[in-house]
């Protein structure tokens, strides 16, 4: 018995000393982020600390905070650092809705409005028909393209999955049907917003050859346009068997290089004084375009809007999402900018669920305090 109890105290000290050795200090690196230690002794956040860092929040790997334009708070967890390359799958989406913005703000874009069509190189596609080649560069930012491609539906035909069986994933995006509309759909013209919402991976695969196409290499574009202006130098692109980098998902980021594309959207396309995408695509991008069609979500340009934060005190925000519960979250009304990672990868809703519980019950919360 006497051994028992020693036992369970070497376990309570071990818990403190971790706790008083880790009080998430933001480490000072010359990456373009000036550091303050404003949490050290928040009690609510060392609660979800040692939640995260014992397992009850699953495979967490980073949290990052962003407020006021300071990093405030960062933390890394199993076995990640801040040198770790995250997978952070379709938040690598919205990443290719900002390059749009690029394209635009340098001028060699003149409108989302134009035709995706009129930038690809497919020839020979299947079923073709008129309304393939009306299809706009906005309905592929906002999910909303009349092609029938739907990667939550494991029978559609442009289910995500069914696209990795072939070699070209541009050809396959321009192969599919047009999608019909039985009584119980509302068709387009019927929704809040004018447009039809289903999540497809392979239309934004498909901005990314609008992008190659127009800029004659996407990788290089996307370094000189974003990642160098943002200071943003290690970083990984998957490639499709084509030879174009995967601009639906996969894109591996630093968790403070994440925040910078956050805090870029914060600061209305500004970063260190320059403007790399214009005020009036920030708030294009970041307003609803489309009912998602579950719980309180609206979609604006590969960007996820919703609310978070306690009950009737919840805050708007505009977030960056994939697999694993991935989040990348900005609320201009609190001057904040959270980034979470996880591996999660196999978690299902549960891994969205317990990254939008940090946000509700942790983060946010403390935040409006400072307010």
């Amino acid at each position: 018995m006497k051994i028992f109890y020693l036992f369970a105290i070497m376990i309570m000290f071990s818990f403190h000393v971790n706790a008083q050795d880790n009080p998430f200090q933001p480490i000072q690196k010359k990456d373009g982020w000036k550091i303050i230690n404003q949490f050290e002794n928040n009690l609510k956040l060392q609660k979800m600390d040692s939640l995260i860092s014992t397992g009850d929040f699953k495979q967490i790997s980073s949290v990052l905070i962003a407020y006021q334009g300071k990093l405030v708070f960062e933390n890394y967890y199993n076995g990640n650092n801040l040198d770790t390359k995250h997978n952070t799958r379709s938040a690598t989406k919205t990443i290719t809705g900002t390059l749009i913005g690029c394209l635009l703000q340098d001028g060699v874009l003149e409108t989302v409005e134009e035709n995706a069509a009129r930038y690809s190189n497919i020839t020979d596609i299947q079923y073709p028909d008129i309304r393939k080649s009306e299809i706009t560069i906005e309905d592929l930012l906002t999910m909303s393209s009349l092609l029938e491609c739907n990667d939550w539906d494991q029978n559609s035909r442009g289910q995500e999955e069914k696209m990795y069986l072939i070699e070209d994933w541009v050809r396959f995006y321009w192969d599919l049907p047009i999608k019909g509309f039985p009584e119980w759909i509302p068709k387009p013209k019927d929704t809040k917003y004018g447009r039809s919402f289903s999540y497809c991976t392979a239309g934004v695969v498909v901005l990314g050859d609008v992008i190659n196409t127009i800029t004659g290499s996407l990788e290089n574009y996307a370094d000189q346009a974003l990642f160098s202006k943002l200071g943003i130098t290690d970083y990984h692109w998957q490639i499709t068997p084509t030879g174009l980098p995967m601009t639906g998902g996969g894109l591996g980021l630093k968790s403070r290089d994440l925040l910078k594309i956050g805090q870029l959207y914060l600061n209305k396309g500004q970063w260190n004084e320059e403007q790399i995408i214009s005020d009036n695509f920030v708030s294009q991008s970041t307003k609803p375009h489309a009912e998602v069609g579950m719980l309180d979500y609206d979609y604006g340009y590969l960007w996820w809007l919703s609310e978070f934060g306690e009950i009737n005190n919840k805050v708007k925000a505009s977030f960056m999402t994939g697999t694993g519960g991935n989040k990348i979250a900005v609320f201009p009304d609190l001057d904040l900018v959270v980034v979470l990672t996880s591996t999660y990868f196999n978690g299902g809703m549960e891994s969205h669920t317990q990254t939008a519980n940090l946000l509700d019950d942790y983060i946010v919360p403390e935040i409006k305090k400072l307010e």
